[in-house]
């Protein structure tokens, strides 16, 4: 008999993958503003995970790497496949085939299934550097919009929803920085930022 040693298969989604987007703006997002007393501290909220998925890009995003998911999924599967069927046929064949013939065999099957754990480990990394690649941008484009927020409201810190226990509804920016990125706040952002640079410099 030959163990069996099945490809352990990524979620059934892509959309995890967008997990490591706050937690990597967990410190980006944390505005704060020196030398404010605790007492007067504004503080508010954003769920940058659901923010950049619901977006119109973050939407368009997860519909590529979906496509792409998808697409690498069919091919581990019929792989998968092939080997399940190999297996059985050295099952079967287990009993006329000479124990050399026997032998080659499985170590064939056994190295075309280290070959498939391989394929499957790439296949994961091409999937999250696609998903950097996509969603980064994204991120960038929302830190400004959070920025504008805290600089127009008098926000001195926004953290990440994900990092609050609790959090009172009213303190939740997360539906105003959508609307924003959808609308093109950020790129209203990046060319007042400008503007305050070009001023700074005279």
């Amino acid at each position: 008999m030959v163990s069996r040693s099945p490809v352990h298969r990524p979620a059934h989604r892509p959309a995890p993958f967008f997990a490591r987007i706050a937690r990597a703006a967990a410190v980006s997002l944390a505005l704060a503003v020196p030398g404010v007393a605790a007492a007067e501290t504004r503080i508010a909220v954003v769920d940058v995970q659901h923010a950049v998925m619901q977006t119109e890009d973050g939407i368009r995003a997860q519909a590529t790497l979906k496509k792409l998911f998808d697409r690498r999924q069919q091919e581990l599967d019929a792989k998968q496949t092939e080997l399940q069927r190999a297996r059985e046929d050295i099952e079967k064949q287990s009993r006329v085939l000479s124990r050399e013939s026997l032998q080659k065999r499985m170590e064939d099957w056994q190295r075309q299934m280290v070959e498939l754990q391989t394929v499957f480990v790439d296949y994961n990394k091409e999937l999250q550097k696609k998903q950097g690649e996509l969603t980064g941008p994204i991120l960038k484009k929302m830190m400004l919009i959070v920025t504008r927020i805290a600089k127009k409201s008098g926000y001195e810190i926004i953290f990440d929803k994900q990092a609050a226990p609790y959090v009172r509804a009213d303190l939740d920016l997360t539906e105003q920085v959508i609307q924003l990125y959808n609308t093109g706040g950020g790129e209203d952002d990046a060319s007042g930022d400008k503007a305050e640079k070009k001023d700074d410099a005279k």
